[in-house]
């Protein structure tokens, strides 16, 4: 049975994930990105093949490694997709975004998809039904919020976020709270209303690890998926063999 992992170095965690066939088995966060921890991954898993999206400027000695160990993929400009990149500079599409929108062409063929990613960032991409990546949008995620008006104001703390609170905040937390996840809900509600207006029909992905805060205050039915990027990986893998 052949083996794949892909591995997703974002700017806040590592992750990788292990298929076998074309079935997910299990999603392993990684402690760090050092060559040691993938070689005790790659020893206990033995890939047939391992392909890599990373969003960091990681350590250039990971990719011969990965080579040397399996065939190996590194998500980039010369990687063979089922889309194509009809935008200024497709070199600059992040690995991450590529990622998704290979798992919305897969999903979703023929159709226009917007998936958005709720990460560091909230990426927001647009591909055609023409299989075509239009570009979208980029603003800051929900730990980016909080972190931000811990560090630029005197006084507001860095709080852990809970799905737990109030429209109407009643302390500083709750406050906190309400502004950011409904601040972000209704912006997430509002683009997805804006391109209503521009295309009538098509679907909505969700992913990312903050989704679960967001799926019952979208207004539009959802598909959402934790692991749509991994799905990506995976096509592009099997493509780029």
């Amino acid at each position: 049975m052949t083996t794949t992992i892909c591995f997703d170095f974002g700017n806040s965690r590592f992750k990788a994930a292990i298929f076998k066939e074309a079935q997910l088995e299990e999603i392993i966060i990684l402690p760090d990105a050092q060559i040691s921890t993938l070689e005790t991954l790659l020893s206990k898993w033995k890939p047939s093949k391992t392909i890599l999206s990373s969003v960091i400027h990681h350590d250039k000695a990971i990719e011969a490694f990965l080579a040397k160990s399996a065939p190996f993929h590194l998500i980039g400009p010369q990687s063979k997709l089922n889309f194509t990149t009809p935008v200024g500079k497709p070199e600059t599409i992040g690995a991450d975004r590529i990622a998704i929108s290979a798992a919305a062409v897969h999903l979703f063929p023929k159709q226009h998809t917007l998936a958005i990613a709720l990460g560091t960032c909230i990426t927001y991409n647009f591909i055609s039904n023409t299989h075509e990546f239009l570009g979208g949008s980029i603003s800051p995620g929900m730990q980016m919020r909080f972190r931000s008006m811990h560090e630029q104001t005197a006084l507001l703390p860095l709080i852990t976020p809970t799905k737990d609170f109030p429209l109407v905040g009643y302390d500083t937390k709750t406050n906190l709270l309400s502004g950011v996840v409904w601040g972000m809900a209704a912006e997430i509600n509002g683009i997805i209303e804006a391109y209503e207006e521009k295309y009538s029909n098509f679907n909505v992905l969700l992913t990312g690890g903050d989704l679960s805060y967001f799926v019952p205050r979208l207004k539009k039915r959802i598909f959402a998926d934790p692991n749509l990027i991994f799905k990506g990986l995976y096509a592009i893998s099997e493509t780029n063999q």
